[in-house]
């Protein structure tokens, strides 16, 4: 377990590493985030279909893995409904420390169930969870950009910053841990979890992460994809 509890904290500390590279260099061009977006969205999309999704349908069965993929959208769709109504009336004239607030509770949120599919990635396979952390690894690192560019446009300290982002770094393995916890309680469990983070992974790729990539250069943003899926595709033959 605690190797799997590493791997999970590699993970979620992409975020200080996005945050890291805004207080020492500024924003990454538009051109590299795009790549990096996209990559990190193709990456992902090749574990949902090739490995999250076949491998809920093999340990649960059609309806177990609907439920946990429904549910995984539910939750997302749901988290994402209550920030927005939380930071629409609250930014208006608030600055960007508020700013930089609403994104790290969001950031901190979506992280706790992508902690969730490593765990029942590795549950499932050992091929799996290594993916896992790869691709939510690389998406952490923008999210810690996004968190750190406002919190520091509005004056807060650089120390201040990296503590914040170090903080949201933890979540990300405390998802790994209660999703061990689950799997070590029940097998059956493995099947909805993995379902279950299919369906929030899926969520904020074609809500957040695809959309975002094409925003500055569309066409940087396939290429990523397209390297993200054939990545997948290569290890898959490989291992």
């Amino acid at each position: 377990m605690g190797g799997i509890l590493l791997l999970g904290l590699i993970a979620g500390l992409g975020t200080c590493l996005g945050a890291l590279l805004v207080t020492m260099c500024g924003r990454l061009r538009p051109g590299a985030i795009s790549l990096l977006l996209g990559f990190a969205s193709g990456v992902m999309m090749a574990v949902i279909i090739f490995d999250l999704l076949p491998s809920s349908l093999l340990y649960g069965g059609p309806r177990i893995a609907l439920a946990g993929f429904l549910g995984g959208i539910g939750l997302m769709l749901t988290l994402d409904v209550a920030l927005n109504s939380l930071s629409a009336p609250s930014l208006k004239g608030s600055g960007y420390i508020k700013m930089g607030y609403l994104i790290a509770i969001g950031i901190a949120l979506h992280d706790f169930p992508e902690g969730l599919a490593i765990a029942a990635g590795f549950a499932a396979a050992d091929k799996f969870g290594p993916l896992l952390v790869l691709a939510i690894g690389i998406h952490n690192i923008p999210e810690g950009m996004a968190t750190a560019a406002p919190l520091r446009y509005g004056g807060m300290s650089v120390k201040r910053v990296l503590a914040l982002n170090a903080l949201i770094s933890l979540v990300t393995p405390l998802g790994v841990f209660a999703g061990l916890l689950l799997v070590e309680a029940s097998r059956s469990f493995i099947g909805l979890l993995l379902a279950f983070a299919a369906g929030a992974m899926i969520y904020i790729v074609l809500n957040e992460l695809a959309p975002e990539s094409r925003r500055n250069n569309k066409y940087l943003a396939y290429a990523g994809m397209v390297t993200g899926l054939a990545l997948i595709l290569v290890l898959a033959f490989i291992v």
